[in-house]
């Protein structure tokens, strides 16, 4: 078991952080192999919606130059639980992490412009309200080749097209779990209203679907390589390990 994983696995359990213990070292792994393949470089500027606990936030923090990863967690506890039980303090020290709680999800408060935006499994919660919100923000705070990588899960039925206003799901304001689903139809519709593109990119083992949006029309990843685990990973941890001893 790695040293991630054990820092997982020593969490309190009775309290709910968002993600699932089992496999948590590997899903923000995953997330980090993802953005590698959508051309993440160490010096570029990311930002991470609902950054929680820092389950890819970890591997991010690592790659990254230093004043280069930013995150946003309305959920004050979990991201304390992930500054302090999750990621080293002297890689806090030497990476200088930036975050915020704002539960608007304002990309604004940095003063930055961004390469990535990063939202995983923030889209299965969040109201069509708020997505809009967060797509208006990329692009008033993000560079214009800028990649912002998603997930939803797809209502297939006119009645699981969640129409609500609020977020839905555990939050700084609730501990009642659960998920929604968003028409991909619509999510088309608002990027094309933006002039972004969004290429369908695949679809996970629980269901949610990754989407790629930007300014600029690009070519689909292989989507499935993110699942060849063993080579990827090692190639994952060689970087991890040389960003580190720098």
């Amino acid at each position: 078991m790695s040293d991630v994983q054990q820092r997982a696995e020593r969490l309190d359990r009775s309290k709910f952080f968002g993600v699932p213990i089992a496999g948590f070292e590997r899903a923000g792994r995953q997330q980090f192999i993802f953005l590698l393949l959508a051309g993440l470089q160490p010096q570029s500027k990311l930002l991470d919606l609902g950054c929680g606990v820092l389950r890819a936030g970890y591997w991010l923090i690592h790659f990254l130059d230093p004043h280069c990863y930013y995150g946003i967690e309305p959920q004050i506890e979990r991201l304390q639980t992930g500054r302090t039980l999750i990621l080293e303090p002297d890689i806090e020290r030497a990476r200088h992490p930036r975050f915020d709680s704002n539960a608007n999800f304002d990309s604004s408060v940095f003063g930055e412009k961004f390469d990535f935006f990063l939202a995983y499994s923030i889209w299965t919660h969040a109201s069509k309200p708020q997505i809009e919100i967060m797509l208006d923000n990329f692009l008033r705070d993000s560079k214009p080749s800028a990649v912002f990588l998603t997930s939803i899960l797809p209502a297939v039925w006119p009645g699981h097209d969640y129409r609500g206003t609020t977020w839905f799901g555990t939050s700084h304001q609730s501990n009642v779990a659960g998920c929604i689903r968003h028409r991909l139809s619509w999510i088309d519709t608002e990027c094309r209203r933006r002039g972004l593109y969004v290429l369908r990119l695949g679809r996970e083992r629980d269901g949610q679907v990754w989407l790629q949006i930007s300014r600029e029309r690009r070519s689909a990843l292989l989507f499935r390589t993110i699942w060849a685990e063993p080579r990827l990973v090692r190639v994952a941890r060689r970087l991890i390990a040389s960003r580190s001893a720098t």
